[in-house]
């Protein structure tokens, strides 16, 4: 478990692994925090990356389960919110949800598996990827 203030560097890190490992997965190089017109009106919003054929927006989470292995619902509502930032794109663009493997400890299930389960309803046109960090892998968990 991270303390509050690695936070950002640990995301910054799981981002630029996310980016190295979907360059191979896609065959497509992406750039870091790149701002799209979404909604109407229209309001720039950063996305973490965006290929530069500018095909696939990726959105990065290195998300854990809480420390009472309980599921992290406020970071359940903010994968959520990056659901509806998608939404405003254009039906042209492939939208992927990039997780951070995290197995918990009692269940064998990781965090992508489980939020695909609760949140699938929402999910339409959207993949869901879960990186693991270990391994430096890449598993489809939703297409």
């Amino acid at each position: 478990m991270n303390s509050n203030k690695e936070n950002p560097s640990v995301g910054k890190k799981f981002q630029s692994l996310t980016a190295e490992l979907l360059s191979k997965h896609f065959d497509k190089d992406f750039i870091s925090e790149i701002a799209i017109n979404i909604g109407n009106p229209l309001k720039a919003h950063k996305f973490d990356l965006v290929s530069k054929d500018n095909s696939v927006v990726v959105e990065c989470k290195c998300y854990t389960w809480t420390e009472g292995q309980n599921n992290p619902s406020a970071k359940m509502a903010t994968l959520n919110e990056a659901v509806l930032y998608f939404k405003l794109l254009p039906d042209s663009w492939k939208k992927v949800i990039a997780m951070k493997k995290s197995v918990h400890p009692r269940r064998s299930k990781t965090l992508a598996d489980y939020y695909k389960r609760r949140y699938e309803f929402v999910l339409d046109g959207i993949t869901i990827i879960e990186i693991d960090v270990d391994t430096q892998t890449v598993k489809i968990i939703k297409e």
